[in-house]
């Protein structure tokens, strides 16, 4: 496209975490994520407006309801509201249950309706109902650990990061060829497998399945946090 001066932050999410920063959920996954969509202001606070789809739990109740939240910790995106204060010591308490995926609502409730966006009125659920859903082409992390332990001879893990981010460290008998260079090197790929896909996230191992589906090859990919140091990774769960 005529683009010179591209770069890319190769740390990802798990690094803009990592530094302290925040996250914020997208509108779109707000209203139509798998997520746990928590409303930490008083109860009757959020009886009074509140996102459709939230629970409330008061940041003074939220220490006591840790048993409450999804046990698949690495697969229950956890989205927050509240005041600034409320999102930013609820984030660190769940984050101590080990959720690794945690945002806020840009904006918080009062954001959330200036925006236009839709709000409920009056009682609010305090249970939370979430149930895992696999995306479409998508591994989970039972069987791709699996595939690591050798269990399932037919897979391959695929590595698409790049050669920087793979000199931290690599899982023990994976291929990798960095996103880029995907397409070109479909012919190294050893036949007659399925290939798991992985990067530091997910998106770009999302994208170079793509590739190997339009190339014939069976494939798919995994959501999650992989933290490669000294040598050896680990799937954040």
């Amino acid at each position: 496209m005529g683009y010179s001066n591209i770069k890319v932050m190769l740390q990802g999410v798990p690094g803009w975490k990592k530094s302290g920063r925040p996250l914020f959920a997208s509108t779109d996954f707000v209203k139509n994520g798998n997520i746990v969509l928590v409303d930490l202001r008083a109860r009757e606070v959020a009886a009074a407006g509140h996102i459709p789809r939230a629970v409330s739990i008061p940041l003074t109740e939220l220490e006591e309801a840790a048993d409450d939240f999804p046990a698949m910790r690495s697969q229950a995106p956890i989205v927050l509201y509240g005041s600034e204060a409320e999102v930013r010591k609820g984030a660190g308490i769940i984050k101590e249950w080990g959720y690794p995926t945690i945002a806020a609502v840009n904006g918080g409730f009062e954001g959330w309706q200036a925006a236009g966006n839709p709000v409920v009125k009056g009682p609010i659920n305090s249970e939370i109902t979430w149930k895992y859903k696999p995306g479409k082409g998508e591994v989970g992390i039972d069987e791709f650990k699996k595939v690591l332990a050798g269990k399932e001879g037919g897979k391959v893990i695929l590595d698409v990061r790049g050669k920087e981010e793979v000199s931290e460290g690599m899982f023990a008998g994976a291929i990798n060829i960095p996103l880029d260079e995907v397409e070109k090197r479909i012919g190294d790929l050893p036949e007659g497998k399925e290939f798991l896909a992985h990067c530091s996230t997910g998106a770009r191992a999302d994208m170079a399945v793509q590739s190997l589906l339009k190339a014939g090859l069976k494939a798919r990919f995994l959501v999650a946090n992989i933290v490669c140091e000294d040598g050896e990774c680990e799937i954040e769960e």
